[in-house]
């Protein structure tokens, strides 16, 4: 078994959530993960759409995440 240490220089994820404030808690629990990386936000975007399935709004982030 073979481990390698290679140090992580940018990370991007794609969160969603029905709620605008789950969505921002789901995005403070990743930040806080990745700063035990070493990784700070770089960018974030975000959008919100309308799903006719479950008749609500669906609103989604991309986070990058770069290294310090």
């Amino acid at each position: 078994m073979e481990i390698s240490l290679d140090i992580m220089k940018d990370k991007v994820e794609c969160l969603q959530a029905y709620d605008f404030q789950e969505l921002e808690r789901a995005i403070d629990e990743r930040i806080n993960v990745n700063k035990a990386l070493l990784l700070r936000v770089k960018l974030v975007q975000h959008q919100v759409t309308f799903d006719p399935v479950r008749n609500k709004m669906l609103y989604s982030a991309v986070v990058h995440f770069a290294a310090e």
